[in-house]
């Protein structure tokens, strides 16, 4: 390779720190990169000219000796075809698979060199995770429970032990890798390793599969589960079972069992993290006059005492009556607030008006009683409106 600038390939300043020139190189090399433009040699060059600078650049003594000197200062340091760089001088291979980490993967299925990539391939294969949700009552919140669930999910196939081969059979090495799972990639100075398509990585292939599972080794499958609910848990809350997955395929660990936990909305209570809400109806008299008087909470009753001249939509706590707290002793447990709603009677006995009449004239409040029907207001109410606005 003739003489260049490698900063100037780079786009960086002779100053340019590290990080710059990883970020200069990594931009370029995303732009260049010959999977990016197959059957391009003016791509394929560029990208060896930009990976040739970035050994220099990233190379504190090789850095040095080019500013001081020059190309001729890092040519002795290169002993491929040309007086350029071969694979082998990279002394930053490790750099490549961090500045572009999932890129090649999607590009060759695997990182650079194949003792690393082979290892991931004969790996077994972790079998997927399993989400359900599952609806409880507010109580069965506050008490905890123990429940069993049925979760579909892929287990190994009974017929073939999870092999995927008819009885009898085997898999056999495929013959695209022989049996690695891999195939080896060659993009100009980089030989790379890349997933064998023919077999998907396994290394295998059936050629009698499996009626039942049509080679797969899985079938699915209802599976019953029990899992005990911990006391508190509140709308939303995900339980994780480990290992209550989907089974790996040949024979690879199962998944998780994710619980996502629905709690219904209840018809008296409503709920604010571990505190309760609830509305109680309540006489004028009682607010005028005070109360005690008996109040449902979430496992029992609880009395309530309310002063003497308690309004309409007061409030009133009771401590301690809420949902258990997760996470702290079993005793120890939100608030309950009680809010009071005066209920105006809707029919009254004569004994009543007479008591109200009598509190109101001693209130100095007039009380005008409309003896009127419900069709005789409604007329004089239209009388009274076209007068307003029509005169």
């Amino acid at each position: 390779m003739a003489e260049v600038d490698y900063y100037k390939t780079l786009g960086v300043n002779r100053d340019a720190t590290l990080d710059a020139v990883k970020k200069a190189y990594r931009k370029l090399a995303l732009k260049h990169h010959p999977d990016r433009n197959p059957g391009d040699p003016e791509a394929e060059q560029h990208f060896k000219e930009i990976a040739e600078a970035y050994e220099v650049l990233s190379d504190p003594d090789k850095r040095a000796r080019y500013d001081r000197f020059g190309y001729e200062g890092v040519r002795g340091s290169f002993h491929g075809a040309g007086g350029g760089f071969a694979w082998e001088d990279f002394t930053h291979a490790g750099d490549f698979e961090d500045l572009f980490g999932s890129l090649f993967e999607s590009f060759f299925g695997g990182a650079f060199g194949g003792a690393r990539t082979s290892r991931r391939s004969t790996r077994p294969t972790r079998g997927r995770d399993v989400r359900v949700r599952f609806g409880l009552t507010l109580e069965e919140a506050f008490r905890g429970k123990d429940a069993e669930l049925k979760v579909k999910r892929l287990e190994p196939c009974e017929a073939c032990k999870g092999s995927g081969c008819e009885a009898g059979t085997s898999p056999s090495n495929c013959p695209q890798c022989g049996g690695s799972g891999q195939v080896r990639v060659s993009h100009g100075i980089f030989a790379m390793v890349s997933t064998c398509a023919a077999c998907a990585g396994k290394g295998k292939v059936i050629k009698s599969p499996c009626s039942q599972c049509r080679g797969d080794g899985l079938i699915e499958r209802t599976a019953r589960i029990s899992v005990s609910i911990p006391r508190g848990v509140s709308d939303g809350t995900q339980l994780r079972l480990v290992g209550e997955g989907e089974a790996g395929p040949t024979g690879g660990p199962r998944g998780d069992l994710y619980i996502v936990l629905q709690v219904k909305e209840h018809d008296f209570f409503a709920r604010r993290d571990d505190d309760l809400y609830c509305e109680v109806p309540i006489t004028f008299a009682q607010a005028a006059l005070g109360d005690e008087f008996e109040v449902p909470t979430i496992d029992s009753t609880a009395k309530l005492r309310i002063p003497p001249g308690a309004q309409t939509h007061q409030v009133f706590r009771m401590r301690n009556l809420g949902m258990p707290r997760t996470g702290n002793p079993p005793d120890e447990r939100g608030d309950q607030y009680v809010r009071v709603i005066i209920s105006t009677p809707r029919k009254l006995t004569p004994r009543q008006k007479e008591l109200l009449r009598e509190l109101a004239e001693i209130e100095g409040q007039g009380v005008k009683e409309d003896g009127r029907s419900l069709f005789e207001r409604f007329r004089d109410g239209l009388k009274e409106i076209k007068r307003d606005w029509l005169g």
